[in-house]
C-alpha cells in the first residue's frame, strides 16, 4: 500500500528513492529509500471491483495462514539474491578504483572532452554504461527470469529490456545535467561539502518526486483516467470523506508487465496522485480495493510523501558526513592505488558511490523502521476511514498465498529489506483495531467528514 517494496524487493528498490547522493547517480549505484508509496503486491484469480457483497461482516477476523512450500521458497531464493546484488554493488566499485581504471578513464575523457564539463559528462556516460553492461546479468536474472519463473511476470523480453534502455537514458542525461553540483562544492568547500550538498538535495530530492509521476513514470507505462467510471464515482466519494478534494486518481496498464497488483500516491503538489494498477482493480473485490484507497488517502492526507523526503534528507545528512571522513581515510591510505588524492577529482565517483552504499546498509534499519511506522498509519487511517477490517484482512490473505508472501519474515529481512510492517503484522492489526465498536475516539477522525460509510 503506497509501498509495494515489501512484496516486490527483487524487481526494484523503488523508483521513489533510490537514496542517498546524487538522487541521479543513486539510481543507478545504490538502492535504498523510504519507500512509502506503493501496495504490496497481490495476484490471484480475478474478482469484479463492482461484485455486491454488501452481507461481509467487517468484524469477523481473518486467519493468518502459512506459507507454501513455493512461497518459502520464493523468500529464500530472494534473500540469496539480495546478498549477492548487495556483494556486487561494493565490489564493483572497489574494481574501478583498485585497479586504476577510474583513474584513467578519467585522463581519456579529458582529453576527449576538453572541457571540464564535457570531461565530466563523457567519464560518466562511460562509467555508467559499464556498470549497466557488467551488471546486465544479474538485472536479467533478478528482473525478467526470476519473476517468469514464479509466474509472476508477463512482460516480454523486448519490454524488460526496452524498460531497461529508458532506465538507463534517464540516468545517463539527469547525471550529465546534474553532476556538476556536489563536484563544485566539493572543490569549494573540501572541508563542509557534505553540510552544503545535504542541503542541496532536499530541493533534488522534492524536484525528483514532484516530476516522477509526470515524467519519468510515463516513459514506461500509460496512465489514464479510471475507465470504470461507476468505480471512480465510489473512489471519489471516499476521498471527499477524506477530506481529499479534487485529488488525481489514475489508471496504469501494469498488466503488460506483471501479473501482482499495486496502488500508490506518488507526486508533489500539483502533481500529487493516487494510482490503481489495471491488476489490481481486476484482482480484488470492491471492499478491498477500498480499503487499499483509504490506505492509500491516509499517506495523502498525512503528508507522508513530505515526511519520508525529510527522514531522508537527515540519513543523507549522515551518510555524507560519514562518506567524507571515510574518504579522508581511504585516500591518505590508497590514493597510490586509486590514482587521485582529491575527492573533489571526478576519479573519485566510484569510492563516493562505494561509501554511500555502505552507509546505506548501516542507515537502512532507520530509514525502513520510520517507513513501517508511517504505513502502519496509513493501514490505522484506512480502518478508521472505510472500517473494512475483515475485507482488508482477507486482501492480504490474497497476497500471502497467491503472491507468494511469507506472513512473518525473519529479523535480518525486517531490518534491511522490509519498508512495511510484516504481513502477519497487519492482518492482526486489521483484527484488533476497531476502537469505534467500544465507542473510542479514532486518531484520525478530526480528517474525515461526519458521514459514516456505507457498511
Amino acid at each position: 500500500m503506497a509501498s509495494s517494496k515489501r512484496m516486490q524487493p527483487d524487481r526494484q528498490s523503488g523508483l521513489f528513492m533510490r537514496y542517498l547522493f546524487f538522487t541521479i547517480i543513486c539510481l543507478f549505484f545504490s538502492r535504498i529509500g523510504i519507500a512509502a508509496e506503493q501496495l504490496p503486491a497481490l495476484q490471484g484469480t480475478p474478482s469484479s471491483v463492482t461484485s455486491q457483497i454488501e452481507s461481509v461482516d467487517e468484524t469477523l477476523p481473518v486467519a493468518v495462514p502459512e506459507p507454501s512450500a513455493k512461497a518459502l521458497a520464493h523468500y529464500r531464493s530472494g534473500t540469496v539474491l539480495w546478498c549477492i546484488r548487495t556483494i556486487w554493488e561494493l565490489w564493483l566499485p572497489i574494481l574501478f578504483l583498485f585497479t586504476g581504471f577510474s583513474a584513467r578513464l578519467r585522463e581519456f575523457a579529458r582529453k576527449i572532452g576538453r572541457h571540464w564539463f564535457w570531461a565530466m559528462c563523457i567519464y560518466f556516460v562511460v562509467l555508467v554504461v559499464l556498470n549497466y553492461l557488467l551488471s546486465l546479468p544479474l538485472a536479467y536474472f533478478q528482473g525478467f527470469i526470476r519473476p517468469h519463473a514464479y509466474n509472476l511476470s508477463n512482460q516480454t523480453l523486448a519490454k524488460w529490456f526496452t524498460d531497461s534502455l529508458k532506465e538507463l537514458g534517464l540516468v545517463l542525461v539527469l547525471g550529465c545535467l546534474f553532476l556538476w553540483i556536489p563536484y563544485l562544492l566539493l572543490k569549494k568547500s573540501p572541508r563542509r561539502w557534505w553540510l552544503y550538498a545535504s542541503l542541496a538535495m532536499v530541493p533534488i530530492y522534492f524536484f525528483v518526486v514532484m516530476i516522477q509521476p509526470v515524467v519519468m513514470a510515463p516513459m514506461f507505462n500509460q496512465f489514464t483516467p479510471v475507465k470504470d467510471k461507476a468505480l471512480e464515482a465510489k473512489i471519489m466519494a471516499l476521498a471527499e470523506r477524506a477530506g481529499i478534494h479534487g485529488a488525481g486518481i489514475y489508471e496504469v496498464n501494469k498488466s503488460v508487465d506483471t501479473k501482482t497488483a499495486n496502488a500508490y500516491v506518488s507526486g508533489f503538489l500539483g502533481t500529487k496522485r493516487i494510482v490503481l494498477w489495471d491488476t489490481i482493480i481486476a484482482q480484488l473485490n470492491e471492499r478491498e480495493l477500498m480499503f487499499v484507497l483509504g490506505h492509500e488517502m491516509g499517506h495523502y492526507a498525512l503528508n507522508h510523501v513530505v515526511k519520508g523526503i525529510l527522514c531522508l534528507s537527515v540519513l543523507t545528512l549522515v551518510a555524507f558526513y560519514g562518506v567524507h571522513v571515510a574518504a579522508s581515510f581511504l585516500l591518505r591510505r590508497f590514493s597510490r592505488y586509486f590514482g587521485f588524492d582529491q575527492l573533489s577529482d571526478l576519479a573519485s565517483l566510484p569510492l563516493l558511490v562505494l561509501l554511500i552504499n555502505v552507509f546505506s546498509l548501516v542507515l537502512t534499519p532507520i530509514g525502513f523502521a520510520y517507513s513501517r511506522h508511517l504505513e502502519h498509519e496509513a493501514d490505522r487511517f484506512g480502518l478508521e476511514l472505510t472500517h473494512y477490517n475483515h475485507s482488508a484482512g482477507t486482501g492480504f490473505v490474497k497476497l500471502q498465498q497467491q503472491s507468494l508472501g511469507v506472513p512473518w519474515p525473519g529479523l535480518v529481512y525486517t531490518i534491511w529489506r522490509a519498508t512495511h510492517p510484516s504481513n502477519g503484522e497487519r492482518v492482526e492489526f486489521f483484527n484488533e483495531y476497531k476502537p469505534w465498536l467500544k465507542h473510542e475516539p479514532s486518531r484520525y477522525e478530526a480528517y474525515f467528514t461526519p458521514e459514516q460509510p456505507k457498511k
